[in-house]
């Protein structure tokens, strides 16, 4: 099996720890365990005992974030190493060599690049600016075969943060149906709605539907590499055998802080922090783009910590944000990640005069160029 480069990733495994400002990171600026834990609570992680854990989970952290998932028990909760492995994990565990695959364009680039090493078809379809990132559902329908085996989504989506309306996400449903597919939604941005009202999730309206999600970007807390599957009972199971075979089990210390920080009262504190932040940068970033309006076009995220603007100047994205990054000393996201050149990716979620300093010095290199 041969694999795609992932080009997103690679580019900021590389230079994101590099530059003075980095504007890649698609979350929010994390938490401290101070900031999340008791003095109790903190005694009491200092004193454990650092073994293995339950592979699938520990049944406390399944428990709470079964919790979130209205219908669902402990039992329909696989936790994964971050999303990413959740995602790895479901597209091995049920899509075989020529079955095809329906994608939601732009997507954080993962189940594209995993789906097509394994000859999974990948058959996209996009979110249109002209329809305010919503799907022309015209054009879903038409890849619709007997070959369909999945239709996956990211709501809210990374990058241009659209959230996918009631009618569109019933009619998602209602093609999955159809088809007897299975319905992925990667979620992990839900909890970061700017409006404060958190979005509805897929789960418990399909009886094949799957959430990815974790608490790398909505709770700002990265580093525990924690992610989550919600699904069937039977899915779930397949997919903990899957998992066996990667990384086992997700770290011991990991899941007891987790299962801490997903307490309803702290979720709310935390997803209420993340907000403030979001919002006020959005503000910060509102006014600039308003400010060179002949240069951006710009629909304003409704969720997550990240904007996607198109740029009205001649440049190739990659060019113009390696430009950046060598002469500025400043990363953003290149539209060329996702397959729309053309584009720029901010992350929104950093502190506010981090965030300041960095379009400052994207300014100088806007005001060079043109």
């Amino acid at each position: 099996m041969k694999i795609e480069t992932f080009e997103l990733e690679r580019r900021q495994s590389v230079w994101e720890n590099r530059v003075k400002f980095n504007l890649t990171e698609s979350g929010v600026h994390p938490y401290n365990l101070t900031e999340i834990l008791s003095k109790e609570e903190i005694e009491d992680f200092l004193s454990m005992r650092i073994g293995y854990g339950q592979t699938n989970g520990s049944d406390e952290l399944r428990e709470t974030i079964s919790c979130i998932y209205p219908g669902s028990d402990l039992d329909n909760v696989l936790v994964t190493n971050g999303s990413s492995e959740a995602n790895f994990v479901t597209i091995w565990s049920l899509l075989e060599p020529g079955d095809e695959l329906i994608l939601m364009l732009p997507n954080y680039m993962q189940i594209w690049g995993i789906a097509r090493s394994f000859g999974i078809k990948v058959r996209p379809f996009h979110l249109k600016e002209e329809l305010n990132w919503q799907p022309d559902m015209v054009e879903v329908r038409s890849l619709i075969s007997p070959k369909t085996k999945m239709i996956a989504v990211c709501n809210p989506n990374n990058p241009t943060g659209a959230v996918l309306s009631e009618k569109a996400m019933e009619e998602l449903i209602t093609f999955a149906k159809e088809s007897d597919a299975w319905l992925y939604a990667d979620e992990v941005y839900r909890g970061a709605e700017l409006d404060g009202e958190e979005s509805p999730t897929f789960w418990g309206r399909y009886n094949k539907s799957i959430i990815a999600c974790g608490l790398s970007k909505s709770y700002a807390l990265p580093g525990l590499r924690i992610g989550w599957l919600v699904g069937p009972k039977s899915f779930i199971e397949k997919a903990w055998s899957y998992h066996d075979y990667t990384s086992i089990a997700s770290g011991y210390l990991s899941n007891w802080i987790a299962t801490k920080a997903l307490q309803p009262e702290m979720r709310m504190k935390i997803l209420t922090r993340n907000r403030d932040m979001l919002k006020e940068n959005l503000l910060v970033l509102q006014k600039w783009v308003d400010d060179r309006e002949d240069k951006f076009v710009f629909i304003p995220p409704r969720a997550g910590g990240l904007a996607f603007l198109r740029y009205k100047f001649s440049i190739n994205s990659t060019k113009l944000t390696t430009k950046l990054r060598e002469e500025k000393s400043c990363f953003i996201v290149a539209g060329d990640c996702f397959g729309m050149d053309g584009y720029i990716r901010i992350g929104i979620g950093s502190e506010k005069e981090y965030f300041i300093a960095g379009l400052e010095l994207l300014s100088e290199m806007i005001d060079e160029l043109t």
